[in-house]
């Protein structure tokens, strides 16, 4: 069983930077990606920034490009999401992913997902 485990999520104002780190308890062959979603109550979960354990290809929702970004250590198995610039927009629970289709935005290409972490920014 594969665990994630989320960590450095808090509250900050506008224009602040939080990283997010996403520790994973072992690596898969169909954990080949990863990837950062987030969600509000109401709202449908939605896809932020994802990587690949080999490789440096990233891929970013347009909402965060420029901002936000993602990078690995796969020495650690962990995965980092760095966001500057945050708006009130950027406030959610952020949820670390894992699953096997290089660029994937859907939530249902993901297999394994951490309990999520709050993010908040105010105005």
């Amino acid at each position: 069983q594969v665990q994630l485990v989320e960590s450095g999520g808090g509250s900050v104002q506008a224009g602040g930077s939080l990283r997010l780190s996403c520790a994973a308890s072992r690596r898969t062959f169909s954990m080949s990606v990863m990837g950062w979603f987030r969600q509000n109550p109401g709202k449908e979960r939605e896809f932020v920034a994802s990587i690949r354990w080999s490789g440096d290809n990233t891929y970013y929702a347009d909402s965060v490009k420029g901002r936000f970004t993602i990078s690995r250590d796969s020495a650690k198995s962990t995965v980092y999401l760095q966001m500057n610039s945050l708006k009130p927009e950027d406030t959610a629970v952020y949820y670390c992913a894992g699953g096997g289709v290089p660029y994937a935005s859907s939530r249902g290409a993901y297999n394994y997902w951490g309990q999520g972490t709050q993010v908040t920014v105010s105005s």
